[in-house]
């Protein structure tokens, strides 16, 4: 697949990073089962049931998470929201693209792609995560979501019935 932006990294080239520059992007890959369009559902129309609110979310467990229109929004129980992102590239079931800011304001987002392939044992999902220039603290902001988006694919990988790996290793930084 590649990007229709031409300045876009494809989100599936397989570059060995090293985090030498505290800015570079942020990538990481998990398999689940089935096929591409139910992996894309299942991260896009049902992340309220399987996004780890508790830790990565701005009003806690009790919240919903859903992509709504053009948004990526959180709605706390008492009816708060907060938009965690703008979707402006949306290619059903194959990849999305939005600004992302959640807990904060869309002056400070970053860019997240998340990319759908079919792969011989279901598919592949890729998370790609850059444009850390635009967080209010740029460093911090890549060592919270490099932290982070390994146990929020976990997450997902267990909803969609990935069977838990033997040795616990966690998605796969690409």
């Amino acid at each position: 697949m590649s990007s229709i932006f031409s300045h876009a990294q494809d989100p599936f080239e397989d570059k060995e990073r090293q985090a030498a520059d505290p800015l570079d992007p942020v990538a990481y890959t998990v398999v689940v089962p089935g096929p591409v369009a139910r992996a894309f559902a299942g991260f896009t129309d049902h992340a309220h049931l399987w996004w780890p609110l508790e830790q990565n979310g701005v009003y806690g467990a009790a919240s919903y998470v859903e992509f709504e229109e053009n948004l990526i929004l959180e709605t706390a129980d008492d009816g708060r929201t907060s938009i965690w992102g703008t979707l402006d590239d949306w290619q059903p079931p194959l990849s999305f693209h939005a600004t992302w800011h959640p807990g904060t304001t869309a002056l400070w987002s970053t860019e997240l792609r998340v990319a759908f392939r079919a792969v011989e044992t279901g598919t592949e999902v890729r998370v790609f995560h850059e444009g850390w220039e635009g967080a209010e603290d740029p460093v911090a902001a890549r060592r919270e979501y490099a932290d982070a988006w390994p146990l929020i694919l976990e997450r997902f990988a267990r909803f969609m019935g990935a069977e838990d790996s033997t040795d616990g290793a966690p998605p796969r930084l690409s």
